[in-house]
């Protein structure tokens, strides 16, 4: 008898430890299924002309928070990864950009939000197109041509290549040089924007965001993901070694790659600096 009542108890004692588990089991799985919901929440919308009320393609929208970015159909609509109180950049070619801050209705809502974006009115200035008088002869006529001497080199033992302006120190000696002098614009602006600047790797690797960048010459997107202004940036880039001509042709996502190499090489310096001091 003795030996039968063992067996229940231990039978009951089993049954309610397994019970136990699986409702610790069932509230872990709870608890994650939320928490990643949570951090997969999107934001729905659809962006018009605010004069035609017609949805405009391929509108640029970045999430300057997560540092994603999205473009619209050819309805309109998007989708993007977005928690609530982040801030939107949408960007359109001819159009005003605007941000625009996610509530929580708005997050994970099944209705889509529809966002305005205005025309700008803009004047444009008389261009005058000069062409070249050839003569027929390319000994006399290669002359015309201009030539760019702001090339890039690359220095053994290192990855990365750098642009070499007319008379201008190397990159690494004004790199070096800003973190030596703390007065340096460069050196005051990296140790500042640090939490900014950490962006750079993330938008390197949003296939949308560079693809954004590649089409724009406005410096628009980066200097809202940045924090910085437009004249701010175009300094930072100058100081890293790169040509006014540079500067002034290069692409968004070209001006990228060169602040990021530039970035990458601070830390490295300013590594090795803090651990002699």
């Amino acid at each position: 008898m003795k030996y039968y009542l063992f067996i229940f108890l231990l039978a009951l004692n089993t049954t309610v430890g397994m019970s136990q588990n699986n409702t610790e089991n069932t509230t872990a799985k709870k608890s994650t299924d939320s928490i990643t919901a949570k951090s997969e929440s999107t934001v729905k919308g659809i962006i018009i002309d605010a004069t035609s009320n017609q949805p405009l393609e391929n509108v640029n929208i970045v999430n300057l928070n997560q540092v994603i970015g999205t473009a619209t159909n050819a309805k309109g609509e998007f989708e993007l990864r977005a928690r609530a109180n982040d801030t939107l950049h949408l960007s359109y070619l001819g159009f005003k950009s605007i941000k625009v801050k996610v509530t929580n209705d708005w997050v994970d809502r099944i209705e889509k939000s529809t966002i305005t974006l205005t025309e700008l009115a803009l004047a444009l200035e008389e261009v005058v197109v000069t062409g070249l008088q050839l003569t027929g002869y390319l000994e006399v006529d290669i002359k015309q041509v201009k030539i760019n001497t702001n090339y890039r080199y690359s220095i053994s033992g290192l990855s990365n290549g750098y642009e070499a302006g007319k008379g201008q120190a190397s990159a690494v000696t004004k790199v070096l040089g800003s973190i030596f002098n703390p007065l340096d614009f460069l050196y005051n602006t990296f140790s500042k924007k640090g939490k900014e600047l950490r962006k750079l790797k993330q938008m390197k690797e949003d296939d949308n965001i560079r693809n954004t960048l590649a089409g724009r010459f406005d410096r628009e997107v980066l200097t809202a993901l940045l924090g910085v202004n437009k004249v701010d940036l175009d300094e930072i880039v100058s100081q890293c070694n790169y040509s006014l001509e540079f500067v002034s042709t290069a692409n968004d996502l070209q001006v990228l790659d060169a602040i990021s190499e530039c970035y990458e090489e601070y830390k490295v310096l300013n590594r090795g600096r803090k651990k002699r001091l």
